[in-house]
């Protein structure tokens, strides 16, 4: 499957469990909007990042927009604690990740804490956790602060989504120990 495929399957499985949680989601971000951002940047956006953003571009309307946290997103999902990320939301948080000599700490090239070649799409309310998109080789990984992170996890947002399929799937049939569907909606416990 295709990370367009597999992002249509987690969609086709929350329009059917949780139609509300579906129904906040916005529409797709458009090439201007994906360009601009590459251009602010100063990297361009990986071929399955670009085709999941113009899909769904999962920023908060502006007006729902917490200046006091490092990433705003709709909650509960895919997770409790972490939420994707739109173009605005991926921006902020890449800015705030990148250095100038390309990766951090500057004397660790061959294993960072965070490069400039991974743009972040998934990430918690602080920016301390999330996962990344590897731009020169599609892998995803994850990081978390003052931990090793963790690169080439999945081996594309494809199969990343694939996984969060099979969890929405585990939630469908009431096997998932601390998520349920509820009045149209996932509900975390």
């Amino acid at each position: 499957m295709d990370v367009a495929e597999s992002w249509s399957r987690v969609m086709g499985l929350l329009r059917e469990h949780a139609p509300a949680d579906h129904a906040d989601l916005p529409g797709p971000a458009t090439e201007q909007v994906l360009a601009a951002a590459e251009a602010r940047m100063g990297i361009s956006l990986h071929g399955d990042l670009r085709t999941w953003l113009s899909q769904n571009n999962p920023d908060l309307p502006a007006e729902e927009v917490d200046d006091d946290v490092m990433c705003c997103g709709f909650d509960g999902f895919p997770d409790e604690g972490s939420f994707f990320l739109g173009v605005r939301a991926i921006e902020r948080l890449y800015a705030n990740r990148s250095t100038s000599c390309g990766f951090d700490p500057p004397d660790q090239p061959d294993h960072p804490f965070w490069r400039n070649e991974w743009i972040p799409f998934l990430s918690d309310r602080d920016g301390w956790s999330g996962k990344f998109v590897d731009v020169r080789d599609g892998r995803v990984g994850s990081w978390f602060v003052g931990e090793p992170t963790v690169t080439g996890e999945y081996e594309s947002m494809a199969r990343y989504f694939d996984s969060v399929a099979e969890t929405l799937t585990r939630i469908a049939e009431g096997s998932h120990p601390v998520c349920r569907f509820g009045e149209g909606r996932l509900v975390w416990s």
